[in-house]
């Protein structure tokens, strides 16, 4: 809904969609495959009990499918005013440029963040990362740092600090 005011209103001068990582696709398969393999062998071995153990580890399944489609990566828009960073459906952060008084090039990387997706740094930052790669880092006027995953943290920080006026 933000999007599409922004988008309505102003023109976009930058956007980019983040794919979450290798890593991601690769945890989530062993993931599955684990789920169902154990599902499997419960079954076997248990077989009166078939219909509850497929009804379990289905909604187990299917839960584990929606989390991963859900954050199958992160849309970055920059307006001449506002920038707006969704992950997933209920991720969003929308922040005016005006109130941005920095702007860096960082890496979300797992000693910090403890993860991939919506992460609390030690440093007291909230992340949203697709991997452990290239981001950028806002200091905000209020609120806590904000950093997030994106292939041209240089290009982001120019275009930000052009049209924040700090």
């Amino acid at each position: 809904m933000i999007e599409n005011k922004i988008q309505k209103n102003e023109e976009t001068i930058y956007e980019e969609w983040v794919p979450r990582g290798k890593v991601i696709k690769y945890i989530m398969l062993f993931v599955f495959l684990l789920i169902a393999s154990i599902g499997i062998i419960i079954a076997a071995f248990k077989p009166e009990g078939l219909i509850l153990i497929g009804i379990i580890f289905g909604t187990v399944s299917l839960f584990v499918v929606l989390l991963y489609w859900n954050f199958r990566g992160l849309r970055i828009i920059i307006t001449s005013e506002y920038l707006n960073v969704n992950y997933g459906i209920f991720n969003h952060k929308n922040i005016p440029l005006q109130e941005i008084t920095g702007c860096e090039e960082t890496k979300a990387n797992f000693k910090r963040y403890g993860g991939i997706g919506v992460r609390l740094g030690w440093d007291g930052s909230v992340a949203y990362n697709t991997d452990f790669g290239e981001a950028v880092k806002l200091i905000l006027r209020k609120g806590r740092p904000f950093v997030f995953s994106t292939r041209n943290p240089q290009k982001i920080c120019n275009l930000i600090e052009g049209y924040s006026n700090n």
